[in-house]
């Protein structure tokens, strides 16, 4: 059943959506579901740091068929912003975290060590992943001594102190995966302070590939922030427990753009093809990169890996927790030239992201093959079991957040339960603008509103970007794993506010 704009703002005043609805701008362009907080300092000039790449993370010990690491989640004080100091939470210490460059079918095993003073989980987004390694929202990682200013005592959860062992198989194709903390009602500030960051899987198919590779090929972690007075993350956090005051419930936007911790940087690129990982690590942010002088960027991936063929986009919309792998061939500019990376969803200052500097002509053995992988979309089975799941603010028995299906989230209600191999057809609708994420399982996009998948649903996905009052049909096949999974809204600060469901997968 598809909703005109008419009808849906009819059903939404009967249920006190309306007012929300205007404020959150109900329109066909792909605006903001969020509130901008901007900084307390005068923002830095941009184009003057280099881009940072994150450090890609060593095994401490290699067995046949496994890696093992070892993480510290500690306190670091870092100069983010020129000539101030900012306090992170942090992977190591960084922000963002390091890099783990891994094999498909290759199981990697990591201790993470909490030496902050708040609960962590750890979720690996878009794994394939075993439910006790998944990153349930109570399986809590304290810190060692216990010594935290905001846990409460929560049922349900397998809970640790000190250090937690998280299995991966990575029994899936090449893509960008990403991982992050993902603790119960404080996901955004957690994440928001740097707990989040790189997880790239490899395989045989894409190696065969004559893509760049080595210092061409280049993650971007875009994240926005706000900055206080003395240098540290400003985030709204409400006073009495979990979520956001109240005037940011629909997201926090910062006015800061940062790309792999940096304020609107800048690299020196030749003239030749660069494959660039993009992730939006934001809370709420979504933003329509494009390049000026114009240039298309070249799309050969998404969330769950390589694209069946490259599609080019002018601009590229991408919501928080997407990653699009893309191509941008440098060689069709001249040496000197400097091209700048925007946001056009941005205004002032977020309509930047990052600049490239186009430094030398190169050679270059790469291209592009027309036929990328064995991608090949799925056709809609007949019979299958279809449900829907309905992303909403929340106004049923006094809950002020979000819900999914009329209800707050409750990690004692299974909302589905979900039998494993077997394919079923998800229509995802909303009321604002939810990037909706499944845990454990890739899908295909079938129809956007009805029709076809929009420019930038192509692939295997794990997060879709969907606008207001609009329905989005997916297919999706779990498989291996038994055990409770999670279906949210990647806007954090919704997530936090009750906008996450529980299945079981059987």
């Amino acid at each position: 059943m598809s909703l005109s704009r008419r009808t849906f703002l009819v059903v939404a005043g009967g249920t006190g959506l309306a007012a929300t609805l205007a404020d959150c701008g109900l329109e066909s362009s792909p605006g903001q579901t969020a509130e901008l907080l901007r900084s307390e300092v005068p923002l830095p000039e941009a184009f003057k740091v280099p881009l940072p790449i994150p450090p890609v993370k060593k095994p401490v010990r290699t067995e046949s068929g496994a890696d093992h690491y070892r993480v510290v989640q500690r306190k670091a004080s870092l100069e983010i912003l020129p000539g101030l100091r900012t306090e992170v939470q942090g992977y190591e210490g960084l922000f963002p975290g390091p890099t783990f460059d891994v094999r498909s079918g290759r199981t990697t095993v990591i201790e993470q060590v909490n030496q902050l003073d708040v609960p962590t989980v750890v979720h690996l987004h878009g794994g394939h992943t075993p439910a006790a390694s998944d990153g349930w929202p109570l399986d809590l990682l304290l810190p060692n001594g216990g010594h935290h200013h905001d846990h409460m005592q929560m049922s349900g959860g397998d809970q640790k102190t000190g250090s937690r062992t998280y299995t991966y198989p990575n029994t899936q194709r090449a893509a960008a995966l990403w991982y992050h903390d993902h603790r119960m009602d404080y996901t955004a500030p957690q994440v928001y302070r740097g707990l989040f960051g790189m997880h790239l899987i490899r395989d045989d198919e894409e190696d065969a590939l004559p893509l760049p590779r080595g210092d061409r090929e280049i993650p971007l972690l875009i994240a926005d922030r706000a900055f206080a007075a003395d240098g540290s993350f400003r985030y709204p956090a409400a006073k009495d427990g979990p979520g956001v005051e109240s005037a940011y419930m629909e997201g926090v936007v910062g006015d800061v753009v940062l790309v792999n911790g940096a304020p609107w940087p800048v690299l020196e690129v030749a003239a030749a093809r660069y494959r660039f990982r993009i992730l939006n690590a934001s809370n709420a942010r979504r933003y329509e990169l494009a390049l000026d002088p114009g240039q298309p960027l070249v799309q050969i991936g998404s969330d769950g890996g390589l694209l069946g063929t490259p599609v080019e986009h002018a601009s590229l919309v991408i919501a928080p927790a997407e990653r699009f792998d893309v191509i941008v061939d440098f060689s069709k500019y001249q040496p000197g030239t400097e091209v700048t990376l925007l946001n056009k969803l941005g205004k002032d200052r977020t309509g930047q992201v990052m600049r490239f500097r186009v430094t030398a002509h190169a050679s270059d053995d790469t291209s592009i093959p027309s036929k990328l992988s064995s991608y090949a979309e799925v056709r809609e089975p007949a019979g299958v079991v279809r449900r829907k799941w309905a992303f909403r603010r929340g106004d049923a028995g006094g809950h002020q957040g979000w819900t999914i299906n009329g209800k707050p989230f409750d990690p004692d209600v299974m909302q589905a339960e979900v039998k494993l191999d077997q394919y079923e057809v998800w229509s995802f609708v909303t009321d604002v603008h939810h990037p909706v994420h499944v845990h454990l399982a890739p899908f295909q996009v079938l129809r956007r509103g009805g029709k076809k998948p929009g420019p930038y649903d192509g692939g295997w996905k794990d997060t879709v970007d969907i606008r207001p009052a609009e329905v989005v049909e997916v297919l999706v096949r779990f498989t291996a794993h038994k055990g409770k999974y999670l279906i949210h809204c990647h806007n954090l600060e919704h997530e936090d506010m009750a906008m996450m469901a529980a299945f079981r997968t059987t």
